[in-house]
């Protein structure tokens, strides 16, 4: 039966009621479509906790001031192939977009540009930056910082940021894309789950005992998250956050939360690869498919069981929400006609 408390919406109808909402913001035209189109399109690949559902908290960090909606980043420094940028709070999506462009630009002439951000804001999925240098032909590596929300292995207050990482290579017409953040589950995702009454499928953090948890409301009340593979996850996200501070020259995990509550300021970077000037390119398709078809080959713990490489449950998604429409809360759906 039909869940009464979700609608579909149309990507078109979505992405154009953002843009309405972002102009009524003073948004100029161009950062508008760009935010519109980032946000629809996160929702269109069943990211929703980063698409739709964070639409509204976006809106209320306008209003707050922490996003700048006229602003724009500038460059501050150039080092061979690498460039420093003030993202001036302009917002995250925007200014992602263009980091990621100009991070090809530079690997065009050079075969790798990184691009290292600062003073910029949340920019949503960070996969979605993965897709956008993948399906012109470069590879990409990325990673923000974050306010602490995330406890070393061992400790029970929040130091590190769970510092979503991104790999993409091209793949076929599409990209193979890792989106990942260094706890177990983003922020997000425990809170769409949690407002749908649903268990994590594995131990996602600590209740107020100390004890692992499923429950993701026990989880987000206690501000625990599990670090992706313990000890190893609280590293990884210390050395993310030091990289993005040091190329950037921007804010730390520590500075960004001695702020307030609200995330903004944070430092982010941007890797584009040129893989065509490589002299195995030719090759690189064939070499691809081979690795894909022995994952795939894997025999599975049951027959129920997908072997799916990352980026590939998105490209389902996507085709399902194109023909259905973009499954949304129905009070939320309202929430944004009211914006």
């Amino acid at each position: 039966m039909p869940d009464k408390n979700t609608t579909h919406v149309p990507f078109e109808t979505m992405k154009q009621r953002f843009y309405d909402v972002l102009t009524q913001l003073k948004f100029p035209n161009d950062k508008a479509k760009t935010c519109a189109a980032i946000f629809a399109g996160n929702s269109l690949d069943g990211v929703y906790s980063h698409g739709v559902n964070r639409f509204p908290r976006f809106v209320d960090y306008v209003k707050k001031g922490y996003i700048h909606p006229r602003a724009n980043p500038k460059r501050t420094a150039q080092i061979g192939v690498i460039e420093q940028w003030d993202g001036q709070l302009a917002p995250g999506p925007s200014n992602a977009v263009q980091a990621t462009g100009r991070a090809m630009e530079l690997a065009s002439e050079n075969g790798l540009g990184l691009v290292a951000l600062a003073n910029t804001n949340h920019w949503m999925r960070g996969g979605a930056y993965g897709w956008q240098c993948a399906q012109e032909g470069f590879a990409f590596i990325g990673w923000t910082n974050t306010i602490a929300n995330l406890p070393a292995w061992g400790a029970q207050t929040c130091k590190l940021g769970n510092n979503p990482l991104v790999f993409a290579i091209p793949y076929q017409d599409e990209a193979i894309v890792l989106d990942m953040a260094m706890s177990q589950f983003s922020y997000g995702k425990m809170e769409d789950l949690q407002k749908k009454g649903k268990e994590l499928p594995v131990p996602g953090g600590f209740d107020s005992r100390n004890q692992m948890s499923t429950n993701p409301g026990e989880i987000l009340q206690s501000g625990r998250p599990l670090p992706i593979g313990f000890w190893k996850g609280a590293g990884l996200s210390l050395l993310l956050d030091l990289l993005a501070t040091l190329l950037s020259a921007g804010l730390s995990t520590s500075a960004l939360s001695r702020q307030n509550k609200a995330e903004y300021g944070v430092s982010q970077v941007f890797i584009a690869i040129d893989l065509k000037q490589l002299d195995n390119f030719p090759a690189m398709e064939q070499n691809i498919q081979a690795v894909l078809d022995d994952f795939q080959s894997a025999e599975k713990v049951s027959p129920e069981s997908s072997l799916r490489y990352p980026g590939q449950r998105v490209l389902i998604t996507r085709e399902i929400n194109k023909i259905k429409g973009i499954p949304v809360d129905s009070d939320l759906w309202q929430q944004i006609l009211k914006l």
